[in-house]
């Protein structure tokens, strides 16, 4: 008995029954991974799509390309190489996204940071970091001016606006409820 549940058991750790042959967990992987790999590498190149067609992406990478300081600091051609990675919230409003980018002096992330007022998503912080570790570039001000757009900026000493149409509070409330029980009749 012991023996036999001994060589249940190995049989049952060891091996696999995949289309009618033996094979070991290990094979299964090797040969499963590869397709799987190859299956999935389009999505993995190609970043999410949603980050990478959002409109703040979108805003950067149009002033990195016609902004003079960035074809200084980079180089020209300048070429988007690599996945788009960050996050989103429609709900909340924010989004801060990094972009590869690489020109003939510089391989370079460009970082993009927005807030979302109404419709419209407004750049808060658009700079360029190379991958080397040198200073960063801003160019949020130069976006700023050329597109005469102005993100108002977050002041936490700033003061609520008041508004001479509010009516204050009543200075005693009473709330009557029935007796007994909610659902008791």
């Amino acid at each position: 008995m012991h023996s036999n549940s001994i060589t249940t058991a190995t049989v049952w750790q060891k091996k696999t029954v995949q289309g009618g042959t033996d094979m070991l967990p290990r094979q299964v992987y090797r040969k499963l991974f590869a397709p799987v790999l190859f299956l999935c590498m389009p999505f993995v190149l190609s970043g999410c799509g949603r980050i990478a067609n959002h409109p703040l992406v979108n805003m950067a990478k149009e002033e990195v390309a016609i902004n003079n300081r960035s074809q200084t600091f980079l180089g020209e051609p300048i070429t988007w190489k690599g996945t788009v990675t960050g996050r989103a919230n429609e709900v909340d409003g924010i989004a801060a996204m990094q972009i590869p980018v690489v020109g003939p002096k510089a391989a370079a992330t460009v970082i993009v940071e927005g807030k979302k007022f109404g419709d419209e998503w407004g750049v808060t912080l658009l700079e360029i970091r190379p991958k080397n570790g040198d200073e960063k570039l801003s160019l949020t001000a130069d976006l700023a001016a050329r597109s005469g757009v102005e993100t108002p900026k977050f002041d936490p000493s700033a003061t609520q606006p008041t508004s001479p149409k509010t009516a204050p509070p009543p200075a005693e409330i009473t709330i009557e409820l029935p007796p007994g029980l909610p659902g008791q009749e």
